[in-house]
Order: C-alpha cells, then structure tokens, then sequence
C-alpha cells in the first residue's frame, strides 16, 4: 500500500497496459499490425502525405474499438484517487483514449492527444469533438477554410502535448508512479528519471514506482516495480491522509 501524505504531491503516468486491460489493442510489439501495418506507418506525417484515406481508416477502426471499451477498476481507482487529491495528483497519460474520462476523472493530461477529437491541419481553429469515423468510400472531413481534417493526435516525429505543464508537475511532485508503460517512448520513458534526479528544481528526489503485468524497459530507475494488472493492483493500493 502508498501511503500519500498530506503534504505529497502525486505525478501518475498511465500507458498502453491500462487499456489494453479493458479491451483495446496496442498496436505496438509482437503481434501488434493492422492489417499488415505497424503503427509507425499509419500514424506519422508521411503517413498523412502518402495516404490520408489509409490513417483515417486506421483512427476509424480505433475509435469503434474504443467506443465500445469500458473502463476497469484502474481507471476507477484513479478518479477515486483525483476526489481525494484534487489538485495534488496530476494524471497524465500516453493513452489517446477517453477511459479515464469514463471512470470519472476530470482533470487528465493527454500528451499523445484525444482519440475522439479532430483539428485542422492548416488553420487556428481549435481541436474538436469528433466521434465520426471515416472508412472509404467515404469522403475525408475538409475544416470551412477548406484544410483536411486530421485526427488530434501525436504523431511518431510530432512533438507531443502539453510538454512545459507535465514538466512542472514533475519539478513539483514528491511521488512518481508509471502504470503500464513500457518505459522506451521518449519523452515519457525519461520522466522517471528526471522525477527521481538529483539536479530536479523543488521537492528534491521524488519517490518512484511502477505497476504493471511486466517490468518495463527502464525499471532501473524505479523505487520500486509492483507486478500486475493495474485492474487488480490499484484499487486497495492507496492510503491517504
């Protein structure tokens, strides 16, 4: 069990494994191709040049499969954990879904984007709401200044979201706790190590710690590594004051 104090500050860090506990593919290591398809080719800027009916098509099947998922006890546990913290716990997370949203969280950092919405590529307007999926034959979703329509996500080569605001949570926290990453995609892998450095402005060390059915790439940084679903771990894991 953590024990949170009343004077801690909490950073948690959510990848791939939640999700995948509650249905959704990851797309990414063995086995993980879309029709023949890794993920490198279908989400990336030329990806978006060569063939804009392919990534659409891809978001598409993603956003029926993430329609249809529903949130697990680690979401569950998480908003729970947001109700009591409020403002002291920063979630973040690299997933493009909306499950945390679903379990009840309301204050969730989306760094690699929101599945379930959409931006023009070439004017200000603002990210939106977009449910819709777009599979040919189809026609591909054009913004009023006549701009295509892309989904709101970070793409392999695109800076992602949010970066100075997650930095200054780290800076801030006392304790740090990746669930399910695989500690390899940068910047993400690097957080636990920037939390835990000894050069980090504010609270000095934080603690670290990391849930998840494997260890990750990077557990040697971890304080550390509790294994297991994050469904069954996280929701008798926390005690606060």
């Amino acid at each position: 069990m953590f024990h949170i104090l009343a004077a801690d500050r909490v950073f948690i860090l959510t990848g791939a494994g939640i999700s995948a506990e509650s249905g959704i593919p990851t797309f990414r290591g063995a086995g993980g191709l879309w029709r023949n398809y890794r993920s490198e080719e279908v989400a990336s800027p030329h990806a978006w040049r060569r063939d804009p009916h392919l990534v659409w098509e891809f978001y598409s099947m993603r956003r029926r499969a993430a329609a249809e998922a529903k949130p697990n006890p680690g979401h569950l546990a998480l908003a729970a954990l947001e109700h009591t913290l409020h403002d002291r716990l920063f979630l973040c997370t690299q997933n493009v879904d909306n499950l945390h949203e679903n379990a009840g969280s309301r204050r969730v950092v989306h760094m690699h984007g929101e599945l379930f919405k959409s931006r023009c590529e070439d004017c200000d307007r603002p990210p939106f709401d977009d449910p819709n999926t777009y599979d040919p034959p189809a026609a591909l979703p054009k913004c009023d200044c006549g701009g295509q329509i892309r989904p709101h996500v970070c793409w392999f080569g695109e800076v992602p979201y949010h970066v100075d605001e997650i930095f200054r949570a780290l800076n801030e926290c006392t304790i740090y706790i990746a669930i399910g990453t695989s500690g390899v995609v940068e910047p993400a892998a690097s957080f636990v190590a920037h939390a835990h450095g000894p050069d980090r402005p504010g609270q000095g060390r934080a603690q670290t710690f990391y849930i998840g059915p494997e260890e990750p790439a990077n557990s040697a940084a971890f304080t550390k590594c509790l294994l297991g679903k994050a469904g069954q771990l996280l929701p008798n894991l926390f005690l606060c004051d």
